[in-house]
């Protein structure tokens, strides 16, 4: 299996908050990940950040599009549909992860980095699409 993400940035997980990736400032195409900024989709994990995130379909999710990470799942993801909200997850794909045991919330992007920011980092990932 070939994995769709040209960069991962590994972290390393100490049992607290400083080994978990914070979000900042998105705009349109943009957020700030650990003051870095990103300009492609991504996915936060609690000990990882998987940069260039590739769909199969640029503005659909299917499992396929989370299979690299779907092991490393906490018990939350939130998906930042894009700006306009233009991502759209197939109903299969919420449903096969709500089976696993991870709770799904789909919100346009600035909300999902917010919301993110208002629970555990180390219960919680984060899955981003950055433009429309």
């Amino acid at each position: 299996m070939r994995s769709r993400c040209a960069i991962c940035v590994f972290r390393k997980r100490e049992g607290s908050l400083e080994g978990v990736a914070r979000l900042e400032r998105y705009s349109f195409g943009r957020v700030t990940v650990d003051g870095s900024e990103q300009s492609r989709d991504l996915i936060v994990l609690p000990d990882r950040v998987v940069t260039n995130w590739w769909r199969l379909d640029g503005h659909s999710l299917v499992m396929e599009d989370l299979e690299d990470v779907l092991d490393s799942l906490p018990e939350r993801l939130i998906l930042g549909v894009g700006a306009y909200g233009r991502l759209h997850p197939n109903p299969d794909v919420i449903a096969e992860l709500e089976r696993r045991g991870i709770a799904v919330e789909c919100l346009r992007t600035d909300e999902a980095v917010r919301r993110y920011g208002e629970l555990d980092e180390r219960r919680t990932a984060a899955a981003l699409h950055l433009t429309c």
